[in-house]
């Protein structure tokens, strides 16, 4: 069940089960205004599926979750049309969050791509790619970023600016909860070590 409208992040007895699956069980955590939070663990234990489960695109199998105002997903999912040109495709969002192209342009430089603004996404390298799905993110302005795996693809410059821009959004109260096998350059005050468990049913 999700409540929105919350000025947090709190799971409670979260349990979440994929393919008859129990990925992991009965999680409580929680994220203020402020603060960030890392998911670490080997591939398959459910990272991947606790953020699309909060962002309620996959149901929970039981327990409660506490949603702020707004929330954005950064997955693989690109969601941006790769025949427009990268300007012109985010604007179709801005639109759809009522954001200006101000808004957009701001969104650009965050990610560092605002010298492709006029080109199309289909030519983006792998890392290019990266940087548009988080600008993507940025432009939303949601209370809470929701990142699984932000740092792909992108070099070490890509990442210390990611670092600054996630930083910002910290700093103004937002919310951040990624899931990363590298160290982001952020302060986190919250770690989620999701492991196999014993038992991988839906059986207590």
């Amino acid at each position: 069940m999700q409540k929105a409208h919350e000025t947090s992040l709190t799971a409670t007895s979260l349990s979440c089960v994929r393919g008859g699956k129990m990925l992991f069980r009965n999680l409580d955590f929680a994220l203020e205004p402020g603060q960030a939070g890392l998911l670490t663990g080997p591939n398959g234990v459910g990272k991947s599926s606790l953020l699309r489960l909060i962002a309620g695109l996959l149901p929970a199998f039981s327990g409660e979750i506490q949603l702020p105002g707004s929330v954005a997903l950064c997955d693989d999912q690109l969601a941006l049309d790769a025949q427009l040109p990268l300007e012109q495709a985010m604007q179709f969002w801005a639109r759809l969050d009522g954001k200006t192209a101000e808004d957009t342009q701001s969104a650009l430089i965050a990610a560092g791509l605002d010298h492709l603004a006029e080109v199309p996404i289909r030519y983006f390298s792998t890392g290019q790619r990266q940087r548009a799905r988080l600008a993507r993110t940025f432009l939303s302005a949601a209370n809470l970023w929701l990142l699984d795996e932000p740092a792909n693809g992108l070099d070490s410059s890509s990442v210390a600016m990611l670092g600054k821009t996630l930083q910002g959004h910290l700093d103004r109260g937002g919310m951040i909860l990624a899931a990363s096998h590298i160290t982001l350059p952020i302060a986190t005050d919250l770690r989620l070590d999701l492991q196999p468990l014993d038992r991988m049913d839906t059986e207590s």
